[in-house]
């Protein structure tokens, strides 16, 4: 399935849905089953933990209701909290920063390279005290962060918690990302390679890990009433369930679309000056959520976008303000200072490569781009 270019701007990501869900979603309907407290959650919520497990290669999958309550429960269950700091880029989401706050901890916020918009191991290991315990390399738009900054928080004995969330169907020499530490977490959030409209995943390979996961999702709960850890309600509710379960068949068509359209654009983008693009190795492969390119001056960039958004390309601008810069964590991290942040915040932007857009869409963005 492609989808043909509509009328108006092309936006930076849509869902590929089609009938499949809409039956889907019916059938739960028709059952009247929309939710389960049960400690293993419902048929839908199984079936995609199932699928999920084994497309990743992983343990266990315990499906929670966002990306954030991911990264939320998975703290809790490495047992972080008040007096632990935890180490984190700035240039990500600000749920990743939130979901410390909430878990009781505190962030400090480490540098990334302007390579590939990921942690710095080096600022990373500068970074590491006596209080911290963990840290969460985010995988950003898609690219695995260096195993080098898993390898050196594993030697220190601090659990690494991957946000993955923006990074299924992303490798790291063959390994799926999200995989490669303690814990990973996944967003099914509407705009990702893979929706359910809202929800999230944990991946481990730990069995207690697991099961207290699951009690988290469930306020805590076992397979009684009675309240065993600190939880809350985080459950995937079976209509996003069965959204999901029916996306997990489409996942692999859906990176080839992704990718086709993302290797089309490196070729046209190849030969314009000022414009560095984002390029794998031969370790890394990208799922190409979101196709990012930095520009050589934060003028260049707005007249890019301004550009663009005339030819009929929706672009974004993540992440502008980094998360320290943002007025909560000015007061949680003052005086933290991170150059390539600040430095990429100013510079970067992120076009359209999802399944619903066609090759005249990746021909006017180069063409305008072309004209700048």
């Amino acid at each position: 399935m492609q989808f043909a270019s509509t009328a108006g701007v092309i936006p930076i990501n849509r869902p590929w849905l089609g009938e499949e869900e809409k039956c889907e979603v019916m059938s739960v309907l028709e059952e009247s089953t929309l939710t389960s407290a049960a400690s293993d959650g419902g048929k839908r919520v199984r079936d995609f933990e199932g699928a999920l497990r084994g497309y990743l290669g992983s343990k266990h999958v315990v499906a929670v209701n966002s990306g954030t309550a991911a990264l939320h429960a998975a703290l809790l269950a490495a047992g972080i909290g008040k007096g632990d700091e935890v180490l984190l880029p700035s240039f990500t989401f600000v749920a990743t920063a939130n979901a410390v706050v909430a878990a009781g901890a505190t962030p400090v916020f480490i540098d990334i390279k302007k390579s590939d918009f990921t942690i710095d191991p080096a600022d990373m290991k500068a970074r590491i005290t006596s209080r911290t315990r963990a840290v969460i390399p985010v995988h950003l738009y898609g690219h695995p962060c260096d195993i080098e900054a898993i390898e050196i928080a594993e030697k220190r004995s601090l659990a690494v918690i991957e946000d993955a969330c923006q990074s299924l169907g992303s490798t790291y020499c063959k390994r799926q990302t999200g995989t490669l530490g303690l814990m990973g977490c996944f967003s099914l959030y509407a705009s990702k390679v893979l929706t359910a409209g809202e929800g999230g995943a944990v991946t481990t390979d730990d069995d207690r890990l697991a099961e207290k996961l699951r009690m988290i999702r469930n306020h805590g709960r076992a397979h009684d009433y009675d309240t065993r850890v600190l939880g809350l309600n985080l459950r995937l509710p079976e209509m996003s369930a069965a959204v999901a379960g029916v996306q997990m068949g489409k996942l692999g068509s859906m990176l080839e679309a992704r990718r086709r359209n993302a290797e089309l654009l490196s070729q046209l983008l190849s030969e314009i000056k000022g414009i560095s693009l984002p390029k794998e190795t031969e370790d890394k492969k990208f799922n190409w959520y979101l196709y990012t390119v930095a520009f050589a001056s934060a003028k260049a960039r707005g007249d890019a976008r301004v550009a663009l958004e005339k030819a009929g390309i929706g672009t974004a601008v993540y992440y502008d303000p980094p998360v320290h810069k943002m007025h909560l964590y000015r007061r949680l991290a003052p005086g933290t200072k991170l150059a390539t942040t600040d430095w990429c915040a100013k510079h970067v932007l992120s076009l359209p490569v999802h399944p619903g857009v066609a090759t005249s869409d990746l021909e006017r963005s180069a063409a305008a781009l072309a004209r700048l």
